[in-house]
Protein backbone atom coordinates (compact mmCIF):
# COMPACT_ATOMS: atom_id res chain seq x y z
CA UNK A 1 0.00 0.00 0.00
CA UNK A 2 1.21 3.48 -0.83
CA UNK A 3 2.40 5.08 2.45
CA UNK A 4 0.96 8.41 1.43
CA UNK A 5 -2.41 6.80 0.70
CA UNK A 6 -2.27 5.03 4.08
CA UNK A 7 -1.68 8.38 5.79
CA UNK A 8 -4.61 9.97 3.97
CA UNK A 9 -6.86 7.04 4.85
CA UNK A 10 -5.89 7.15 8.50
CA UNK A 11 -6.43 10.91 8.55
CA UNK A 12 -9.89 10.50 7.13
CA UNK A 13 -10.64 7.74 9.60
CA UNK A 14 -9.46 9.84 12.55
CA UNK A 15 -11.49 12.79 11.32
CA UNK A 16 -14.60 10.62 11.01
CA UNK A 17 -14.05 9.21 14.49
CA UNK A 18 -13.55 12.70 15.84
CA UNK A 19 -16.77 13.95 14.24
CA UNK A 20 -18.66 10.96 15.61
CA UNK A 21 -17.24 11.59 19.06
CA UNK A 22 -18.24 15.25 18.88
CA UNK A 23 -21.78 14.34 17.79
CA UNK A 24 -22.19 12.10 20.83
CA UNK A 25 -20.33 14.32 23.27
CA UNK A 26 -22.18 15.49 26.34
CA UNK A 27 -22.63 19.28 26.18
CA UNK A 28 -21.49 21.14 29.28
CA UNK A 29 -24.67 23.22 29.19
CA UNK A 30 -28.08 22.63 27.65
CA UNK A 31 -30.52 25.49 27.18
CA UNK A 32 -34.20 24.58 27.19
CA UNK A 33 -36.02 27.25 25.19
CA UNK A 34 -39.68 27.83 25.95
CA UNK A 35 -41.96 29.70 23.57
CA UNK A 36 -43.97 31.55 26.21
CA UNK A 37 -43.36 34.17 28.92
CA UNK A 38 -42.31 33.28 32.45
CA UNK A 39 -45.02 32.40 34.95
CA UNK A 40 -47.02 29.92 32.91
CA UNK A 41 -47.24 26.16 32.67
CA UNK A 42 -43.67 25.75 31.40
CA UNK A 43 -42.20 27.44 34.46
CA UNK A 44 -44.43 25.51 36.85
CA UNK A 45 -43.17 22.18 35.56
CA UNK A 46 -39.69 22.81 34.23
CA UNK A 47 -38.00 24.85 36.93
CA UNK A 48 -38.49 22.12 39.57
CA UNK A 49 -37.72 19.46 36.95
CA UNK A 50 -34.34 21.04 36.19
CA UNK A 51 -33.54 20.89 39.90
CA UNK A 52 -34.33 17.18 39.94
CA UNK A 53 -32.17 16.58 36.86
CA UNK A 54 -29.08 17.72 38.76
CA UNK A 55 -27.11 14.56 39.41
CA UNK A 56 -29.33 12.55 37.07
CA UNK A 57 -28.05 14.14 33.87
CA UNK A 58 -24.44 15.28 33.35
CA UNK A 59 -24.17 18.90 32.37
CA UNK A 60 -26.10 22.00 33.37
CA UNK A 61 -29.65 22.60 32.12
CA UNK A 62 -31.17 26.07 32.16
CA UNK A 63 -34.53 27.44 31.04
CA UNK A 64 -34.77 30.47 28.74
CA UNK A 65 -37.69 32.10 26.95
CA UNK A 66 -38.20 33.25 23.36
CA UNK A 67 -41.82 34.27 23.70
CA UNK A 68 -44.05 35.33 20.85
CA UNK A 69 -46.13 34.08 17.93
CA UNK A 70 -47.68 31.38 20.11
CA UNK A 71 -44.40 29.52 20.50
CA UNK A 72 -43.39 29.65 16.84
CA UNK A 73 -40.44 31.97 17.40
CA UNK A 74 -38.82 29.52 19.81
CA UNK A 75 -39.55 26.56 17.53
CA UNK A 76 -37.97 28.26 14.53
CA UNK A 77 -34.94 29.22 16.63
CA UNK A 78 -34.36 25.68 17.91
CA UNK A 79 -34.88 24.22 14.45
CA UNK A 80 -31.86 26.23 13.25
CA UNK A 81 -29.64 25.42 16.23
CA UNK A 82 -26.75 22.93 16.00
CA UNK A 83 -27.84 19.36 16.66
CA UNK A 84 -25.33 18.89 19.47
CA UNK A 85 -27.63 18.42 22.45
CA UNK A 86 -27.01 21.95 23.73
CA UNK A 87 -30.37 23.30 22.58
CA UNK A 88 -33.84 21.96 23.35
CA UNK A 89 -37.37 23.19 22.69
CA UNK A 90 -40.11 23.04 25.30
CA UNK A 91 -43.60 23.78 24.03
CA UNK A 92 -47.22 22.78 24.54
CA UNK A 93 -48.29 20.19 22.00
CA UNK A 94 -50.29 22.80 20.06
CA UNK A 95 -47.04 24.09 18.62
CA UNK A 96 -46.24 20.76 16.98
CA UNK A 97 -49.66 19.14 16.51
CA UNK A 98 -52.05 22.01 15.76
CA UNK A 99 -49.95 24.58 13.95
CA UNK A 100 -49.34 22.45 10.85
CA UNK A 101 -53.10 22.74 10.27
CA UNK A 102 -53.68 26.30 11.45
CA UNK A 103 -50.74 27.96 9.72
CA UNK A 104 -50.03 25.57 6.86
CA UNK A 105 -47.41 26.91 4.47
CA UNK A 106 -46.83 29.93 6.70
CA UNK A 107 -45.27 27.66 9.31
CA UNK A 108 -41.48 27.92 9.14
CA UNK A 109 -40.83 24.44 10.54
CA UNK A 110 -42.05 20.88 10.05
CA UNK A 111 -42.60 19.13 13.41
CA UNK A 112 -41.90 15.70 11.95
CA UNK A 113 -38.70 16.50 10.05
CA UNK A 114 -37.13 19.50 11.81
CA UNK A 115 -37.23 18.06 15.33
CA UNK A 116 -36.66 14.82 17.17
CA UNK A 117 -39.00 14.04 20.07
CA UNK A 118 -37.03 13.79 23.31
CA UNK A 119 -39.46 13.32 26.20
CA UNK A 120 -43.04 14.11 27.21
CA UNK A 121 -43.37 15.80 30.59
CA UNK A 122 -47.01 16.18 31.58
CA UNK A 123 -50.58 16.02 30.35
CA UNK A 124 -53.12 18.72 31.07
CA UNK A 125 -56.63 19.72 30.15
CA UNK A 126 -58.47 23.01 29.68
CA UNK A 127 -61.00 24.66 31.93
CA UNK A 128 -63.73 27.14 31.09
CA UNK A 129 -63.12 29.69 33.83
CA UNK A 130 -64.98 32.89 34.62
CA UNK A 131 -63.64 35.89 36.52
CA UNK A 132 -65.06 38.82 38.48
CA UNK A 133 -66.61 40.42 35.39
CA UNK A 134 -69.21 37.64 35.47
CA UNK A 135 -71.83 37.93 38.25
CA UNK A 136 -71.54 35.37 41.09
CA UNK A 137 -74.97 33.95 40.31
CA UNK A 138 -73.51 32.51 37.08
CA UNK A 139 -72.54 29.09 38.38
CA UNK A 140 -72.97 26.77 35.37
CA UNK A 141 -72.27 26.73 31.65
CA UNK A 142 -76.02 27.12 31.01
CA UNK A 143 -76.01 30.20 33.27
CA UNK A 144 -73.08 31.63 31.35
CA UNK A 145 -74.78 31.13 27.98
CA UNK A 146 -77.84 33.00 29.22
CA UNK A 147 -75.68 35.79 30.67
CA UNK A 148 -73.56 36.27 27.56
CA UNK A 149 -76.65 36.36 25.32
CA UNK A 150 -78.09 39.06 27.57
CA UNK A 151 -74.77 40.96 27.50
CA UNK A 152 -73.48 40.75 23.90
CA UNK A 153 -71.06 43.62 24.51
CA UNK A 154 -69.19 41.31 26.93
CA UNK A 155 -69.30 38.25 24.68
CA UNK A 156 -65.60 37.51 24.37
CA UNK A 157 -63.07 35.06 25.77
CA UNK A 158 -59.34 35.01 26.34
CA UNK A 159 -56.88 32.49 24.97
CA UNK A 160 -53.09 32.24 25.57
CA UNK A 161 -52.36 32.04 21.82
CA UNK A 162 -54.19 32.02 18.52
CA UNK A 163 -54.35 28.53 17.06
CA UNK A 164 -53.55 26.91 20.41
CA UNK A 165 -55.48 24.10 22.08
CA UNK A 166 -57.22 26.51 24.50
CA UNK A 167 -58.25 28.64 21.51
CA UNK A 168 -59.78 25.67 19.74
CA UNK A 169 -61.52 24.60 22.93
CA UNK A 170 -63.22 28.00 22.90
CA UNK A 171 -64.04 27.78 19.20
CA UNK A 172 -65.55 24.33 19.61
CA UNK A 173 -67.62 25.58 22.54
CA UNK A 174 -68.89 28.53 20.48
CA UNK A 175 -70.13 26.25 17.72
CA UNK A 176 -71.60 23.62 20.04
CA UNK A 177 -73.36 26.11 22.32
CA UNK A 178 -74.60 28.35 19.52
CA UNK A 179 -73.12 31.55 20.95
CA UNK A 180 -70.96 34.16 19.25
CA UNK A 181 -67.82 34.97 21.24
CA UNK A 182 -64.98 37.23 20.18
CA UNK A 183 -61.49 35.80 20.70
CA UNK A 184 -59.04 37.92 22.70
CA UNK A 185 -55.53 36.50 22.13
CA UNK A 186 -52.65 36.89 24.59
CA UNK A 187 -48.94 36.12 24.55
CA UNK A 188 -49.15 33.28 27.02
CA UNK A 189 -51.20 32.10 29.97
CA UNK A 190 -49.75 34.53 32.53
CA UNK A 191 -50.93 37.80 30.91
CA UNK A 192 -54.28 36.15 30.12
CA UNK A 193 -54.71 35.19 33.77
CA UNK A 194 -53.88 38.74 34.86
CA UNK A 195 -56.69 40.20 32.74
CA UNK A 196 -59.14 37.48 33.78
CA UNK A 197 -58.47 38.21 37.46
CA UNK A 198 -58.65 41.94 36.81
CA UNK A 199 -62.07 41.75 35.18
CA UNK A 200 -60.91 42.86 31.71
CA UNK A 201 -62.34 39.68 30.15
CA UNK A 202 -65.26 37.56 31.39
CA UNK A 203 -64.10 34.03 30.60
CA UNK A 204 -61.01 32.13 29.52
CA UNK A 205 -60.29 28.71 28.15
CA UNK A 206 -56.95 27.94 29.70
CA UNK A 207 -54.81 25.24 31.26
CA UNK A 208 -56.21 23.97 34.57
CA UNK A 209 -52.88 24.27 36.39
CA UNK A 210 -52.64 28.00 35.66
CA UNK A 211 -56.03 28.82 37.18
CA UNK A 212 -56.08 26.21 39.97
CA UNK A 213 -54.74 28.41 42.80
CA UNK A 214 -57.34 31.08 42.03
CA UNK A 215 -60.12 28.51 41.86
CA UNK A 216 -59.17 27.32 45.33
CA UNK A 217 -59.14 30.89 46.66
CA UNK A 218 -62.52 31.66 45.08
CA UNK A 219 -61.25 34.51 42.90
CA UNK A 220 -62.14 32.49 39.77
CA UNK A 221 -64.83 29.88 39.05
CA UNK A 222 -64.47 26.86 36.76
CA UNK A 223 -67.67 26.00 34.92
CA UNK A 224 -66.38 22.96 33.02
CA UNK A 225 -63.27 21.04 31.98
CA UNK A 226 -62.41 19.54 28.60
CA UNK A 227 -61.05 16.18 29.76
CA UNK A 228 -62.95 12.99 28.81
CA UNK A 229 -63.50 12.21 32.51
CA UNK A 230 -63.49 14.54 35.50
CA UNK A 231 -60.03 15.90 36.21
CA UNK A 232 -58.48 14.68 39.46
CA UNK A 233 -57.56 18.20 40.60
CA UNK A 234 -61.14 19.45 40.09
CA UNK A 235 -63.41 16.51 40.89
CA UNK A 236 -66.39 18.78 41.52
CA UNK A 237 -66.26 20.41 38.06
CA UNK A 238 -68.26 18.69 35.28
CA UNK A 239 -66.76 17.82 31.91
CA UNK A 240 -68.01 19.29 28.66
CA UNK A 241 -68.99 15.75 27.69
CA UNK A 242 -71.21 15.47 30.79
CA UNK A 243 -72.91 18.73 29.82
CA UNK A 244 -73.79 17.40 26.38
CA UNK A 245 -70.83 18.74 24.37
CA UNK A 246 -69.52 15.32 23.43
CA UNK A 247 -66.94 16.54 20.91
CA UNK A 248 -65.17 18.96 23.26
CA UNK A 249 -62.39 16.73 24.51
CA UNK A 250 -58.96 18.34 24.72
CA UNK A 251 -56.05 16.83 26.63
CA UNK A 252 -52.70 18.29 25.65
CA UNK A 253 -49.11 17.64 26.70
CA UNK A 254 -45.92 19.52 27.42
CA UNK A 255 -42.79 18.06 25.87
CA UNK A 256 -39.14 18.48 24.97
CA UNK A 257 -37.76 18.36 21.43
CA UNK A 258 -34.30 18.70 19.92
CA UNK A 259 -33.10 19.79 16.47
CA UNK A 260 -33.26 17.07 13.82
CA UNK A 261 -30.18 14.83 13.61
CA UNK A 262 -29.39 15.21 17.31
CA UNK A 263 -27.53 12.08 18.39
CA UNK A 264 -29.92 9.25 19.36
CA UNK A 265 -27.54 8.45 22.20
CA UNK A 266 -27.94 11.94 23.66
CA UNK A 267 -31.71 11.80 23.18
CA UNK A 268 -31.97 8.45 24.98
CA UNK A 269 -29.72 9.66 27.81
CA UNK A 270 -31.82 12.77 28.35
CA UNK A 271 -35.09 10.86 28.07
CA UNK A 272 -33.96 8.36 30.72
CA UNK A 273 -32.89 11.16 33.06
CA UNK A 274 -36.21 12.99 32.61
CA UNK A 275 -38.26 9.87 33.28
CA UNK A 276 -36.27 9.19 36.42
CA UNK A 277 -36.71 12.80 37.58
CA UNK A 278 -40.46 12.67 36.96
CA UNK A 279 -40.67 9.73 39.38
CA UNK A 280 -39.04 11.71 42.18
CA UNK A 281 -41.19 12.58 45.23
CA UNK A 282 -40.53 16.27 44.60
CA UNK A 283 -41.98 16.14 41.08
CA UNK A 284 -44.91 14.01 42.23
CA UNK A 285 -45.73 16.76 44.73
CA UNK A 286 -45.51 19.38 41.96
CA UNK A 287 -47.91 17.48 39.72
CA UNK A 288 -50.40 16.94 42.52
CA UNK A 289 -50.25 20.59 43.59
CA UNK A 290 -50.78 22.07 40.12
CA UNK A 291 -53.14 19.44 38.74
CA UNK A 292 -51.09 17.79 35.99
CA UNK A 293 -50.51 14.16 35.06
CA UNK A 294 -46.87 13.10 34.60
CA UNK A 295 -46.07 11.37 31.31
CA UNK A 296 -43.38 8.76 30.72
CA UNK A 297 -42.51 7.40 27.30
CA UNK A 298 -39.57 6.48 25.11
CA UNK A 299 -38.50 8.94 22.41
CA UNK A 300 -39.88 6.60 19.74
CA UNK A 301 -43.28 6.22 21.41
CA UNK A 302 -43.44 9.96 22.07
CA UNK A 303 -42.72 10.70 18.39
CA UNK A 304 -45.47 8.27 17.34
CA UNK A 305 -47.93 10.00 19.69
CA UNK A 306 -47.07 13.41 18.20
CA UNK A 307 -47.75 12.03 14.72
CA UNK A 308 -51.14 10.64 15.78
CA UNK A 309 -52.11 13.96 17.33
CA UNK A 310 -51.22 15.83 14.15
CA UNK A 311 -53.55 13.51 12.24
CA UNK A 312 -56.32 13.83 14.85
CA UNK A 313 -56.38 17.62 14.84
CA UNK A 314 -56.68 17.98 11.06
CA UNK A 315 -60.45 17.43 10.70
CA UNK A 316 -61.19 19.29 13.96
CA UNK A 317 -59.43 22.42 12.73
CA UNK A 318 -61.06 22.20 9.32
CA UNK A 319 -64.52 22.04 10.92
CA UNK A 320 -63.96 25.36 12.73
CA UNK A 321 -62.99 27.24 9.57
CA UNK A 322 -60.05 28.81 11.43
CA UNK A 323 -57.97 31.34 9.49
CA UNK A 324 -54.76 32.71 11.03
CA UNK A 325 -54.52 36.47 11.36
CA UNK A 326 -50.77 36.65 10.76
Amino acid sequence: MNPHRRTVSLSLLLAALSMGSMANAQPAQTVVWTGFPAGGLGDQVTRPLLEQLKGRYPGTLILESKAGAGGRIAADFVKRAPADGATLLQVPSSVVTLYPHTYGKKLTYDPLTDFVAVAPLAAYTMSMTVGPMVPPEVKTVADFIRWVKANPDKANYGTPALGSAPHFTGMMFERAAGVALKTIPYKGGAPLLQDLLGGQIPVAFNVVSEVLPHLKSGRLRALAVASPQRWAALPEVPTMVELGYKDIVVVEFLGWYAPAKTSPELVRKLNAAVQDALDSPAMQEVFTRIGLLPLRDTPEAFAAHVKREIERWGPLVKATGFTPED
